[in-house]
């Protein structure tokens, strides 16, 4: 059962590690529009998840969500249990209601920072309390397949019972660099200096971003954002309509080519047939605010793990619990 679902990157992650969905909520209405047009059999409820009544699905086997970023990110003015975004306090009352055995909730690193410490704390308390075993991890989507760095900050409860088998996924050997994810849709309507870009774009992609209801457009985020994809070959001012076509100049120094939403969902991990809905600063936020399908499907095979009782691959240690007041980095 899970909570901010937005476009489906943590759905489908988890749909792919095993979980079937019993409701999926999200309150935007092309998100909801995008989960319906790709996986309409996980019952998406649009709804404001303040006002979701969790009551029907106590008993629930995992309990997940993205709740929003804004009251941690370094981009914002991390005000934290102060600002009206912050949905923990609802997902902790959402636990109350289901009992879920186990809880997956992922926010930005800026959470793990020394000046949340304290509410840190009080949501590992609160979770202790009511007899989970809670782990958190800095975890970055480039280790996983990603072809992107997003590191996210990833809080997994357990009841007690599961907890000595849970461990956070083994990073990969091989980092997917961005022209290896696109050479393909770069080359899709004919243009010749696919593999020279593919070539060049031989690196993990910073965090993609797509910007707030409020602020931000269809681009690839800040300044230094935009300059670590142009030294890729990617002009990352706007996002394209199509893929460049057979006219299009094979030299950078005259025109590079434009990420598409297509494009950017890849970069996400999500699959290139993905149905984006809405216009495209809608599908771009969508795409830009989403979690990584690879990441959610790899700590979604550990949960699962877990809840079945395997014991833990040779060689791989139990994940250590978190402790109260344990600052995260910065």
């Amino acid at each position: 059962m899970e909570i901010c679902a937005g476009a489906g990157g943590q759905a489908l992650g988890l749909d792919r590690a095993g979980f079937h969905h019993r409701a999926a909520v999200e309150i935007d209405d092309w998100a909801v529009e995008t989960l319906r047009a790709n996986h309409p059999e996980w019952n998406i409820v649009h709804q404001d998840v303040l006002k979701f009544d969790g009551r029907p699905y106590k008993g629930t086997d995992l309990f997940a969500g993205g709740v929003p970023c804004p009251p941690f990110s370094i981009a914002g003015k991390q005000l934290g249990a102060d600002d009206e975004r912050d949905l923990f306090p609802r997902a902790m009352k959402l636990v109350d209601q289901i009992k879920p055995k186990a809880v997956l909730l992922e926010n930005v690193k800026g959470l793990g920072q020394k000046r949340f410490e304290v509410y840190r704390s009080s949501i590992i308390e609160k979770l202790e309390k009511k007899k989970y075993t809670v782990f958190w991890e800095h975890i970055q989507a480039a280790n996983y397949g990603v072809p992107q760095l997003r590191p996210r900050f990833i809080l997994v409860a357990l009841k007690r019972e599961y907890a000595p088998y849970f461990a956070f996924p083994t990073p990969s050997d091989h980092r997917v660099t961005v022209g290896e994810a696109l050479h393909d849709l770069m080359a899709a309507r004919g243009w010749d200096g696919a593999d020279d870009w593919a070539h060049r774009a031989d690196k993990v992609a910073p965090t993609l971003v797509g910007g707030s209801k409020k602020h931000g457009g269809a681009d690839v985020g800040p300044t230094r954002a935009k300059a670590a994809w142009k030294a890729m070959g990617v002009k990352g001012t706007s996002i394209a309509e199509e893929a460049p076509g057979p006219d299009f100049p094979l030299d950078p120094a005259i025109e590079m080519p434009r990420l598409t939403v297509q494009m950017g969902g890849v970069i996400q991990g999500f699959p290139d047939d993905w149905k984006w809905q809405g216009g495209k600063t809608a599908q771009w936020r969508q795409v830009g605010n989403a979690f990584p399908p690879p990441v959610a499907e790899a700590i979604g095979h550990r949960i699962a793990a877990a809840l079945r009782k395997e014991p833990l691959p040779e060689g791989v240690e139990p994940a250590v619990p978190a402790r109260p007041l344990q600052t995260l980095g910065e």
